[in-house]
């Protein structure tokens, strides 16, 4: 998705944006700044118009008509300067994340090792991503970081670090705070957060937090019907429930990966179902036996993961009387099934079942047996 070109082309949460561009026009936004909201909420994409609005050469006002905000001056960008358009460079983050990956994957052996992602389109503006293949902020990233940090900035009027994720491998989350702590004066750091419990609360508390909130299914289906002419209502409306409120998911939400991924996952869900006695699990076997390894052996396990977790949730809203909120709308038959099949406990119990997995993944553990796994513990659960 291009990077738009106006703050006013940024969908969503319009005060919060306004407040963060105020404080760029005051000289008073954060150093250590949290911008927190479900995935796909736009918060890289708004970091990158913030770094923008702070860097431009031109530094345009604008004055907000209304809402909260309104008689204030608001940072703007022209979008044209080569600060601005060096900056914009890095908006297809995962175009310019296999780049560096695979130059990486160009080094010896002994260079591979200590060579860490970083994508820099600016000399002041430093993006650091999870480090593949583990996807976890390392100690290298961070020590780079800290390195530049005490460097004045060479073409930009601050030096802006945006980290991607709150996936810090311990060491690295430790000498964070080490920066938060006392930021120098040029230096914003931005970190970009599904969920503030993932951070040390000693990093929380150094840092500012910006919430970009879920919108209204119906705005989300409104700006499908817009955005996305190929889709019709129905899936209109079931991807809009499905992206839980965050536009740029919903822009690029692929409806029919998301149908494969939940396919296998209620074929987990009625395996454990109709468990008891002598089962057939060859239906089942043959299905976990293709995630295999390999980037699309990753990208498809993702996608079952979290259609499990998707029905796992709309399963407690059927049976918490919260019928209205359910996101898996075409399937509300079978999950209300399901919901009265399955206990509250069984419930907690597949969550920390599917949680257990997911971090298997991340130590690289193997697929097919980790799903068989998770089959295994999702039918012995039930009593």
């Amino acid at each position: 998705m291009a990077l738009p070109q106006t703050f006013n082309e940024f969908v969503g949460n319009q005060t919060v944006v306004e407040s963060l561009r105020a404080a760029i026009a005051a000289g008073r936004l954060p150093h250590s700044l949290i911008l927190l909201g479900p995935r796909g909420a736009g918060k890289f994409t708004l970091s990158l118009l913030l770094t923008m609005a702070l860097e431009c050469e031109q530094q345009p006002r604008e004055t907000a008509a209304d809402g909260l905000n309104a008689g204030r001056e608001l940072a703007s960008f022209c979008g044209v300067c080569r600060n601005c358009t060096r900056i914009a460079e890095s908006s297809d983050l995962e175009a310019k994340i296999d780049e560096a990956v695979a130059a990486r994957d160009e080094l010896r052996e002994t260079d591979k090792k200590d060579t860490r992602v970083l994508i820099q389109t600016h000399p002041d503006v430093l993006i650091i991503p999870p480090d593949p293949p583990q996807l976890l902020i390392k100690l290298g990233q961070i020590r780079t970081l800290i390195g530049r940090a005490h460097y004045l900035p060479t073409e930009a009027r601050a030096k802006v670090f945006l980290l991607t994720s709150t996936a810090f491998m311990k060491e690295a989350a430790n000498s964070l705070l080490k920066v938060l702590e006392e930021p120098p004066a040029y230096v914003h750091i931005l970190l970009m957060a599904e969920n503030l419990g993932d951070l040390l609360p000693t990093i929380r508390s150094r840092c500012a937090v910006a919430h970009l909130g879920a919108l209204p299914v119906e705005e989300i289906a409104a700006l499908l019907a817009a955005r996305r002419p190929e889709l019709n209502q129905v899936e209109r409306e079931l991807t809009a429930r499905l992206s839980e409120g965050a536009a740029g998911r919903a822009l690029g939400f692929n409806l029919a990966e998301y149908a494969a991924g939940r396919s296998d996952a209620l074929t987990m869900l009625h395996n454990a179902e109709q468990s008891g006695g002598l089962q057939d699990h060859s239906t089942l076997f043959r299905m976990t036996e293709t995630y295999r390894a390999g980037a699309e052996g990753q990208t498809r396990t993702t996608a079952l993961l979290r259609a499990l977790s998707s029905l796992l949730e709309d399963i407690l809203l059927l049976q918490s009387g919260a019928a209205d909120r359910v996101r898996n709308i075409d399937k509300r038959s079978e999950l209300q099934r399901l919901a009265d099949t399955f206990s509250f406990e069984w419930i907690e119990s597949a969550v920390r079942g599917l949680d257990a997995v997911q971090s298997g993944m991340r130590r690289n553990l193997l697929r097919s047996l980790s799903l068989d796994a998770l089959a295994v513990e999702l039918e012995g659960g039930r009593y």
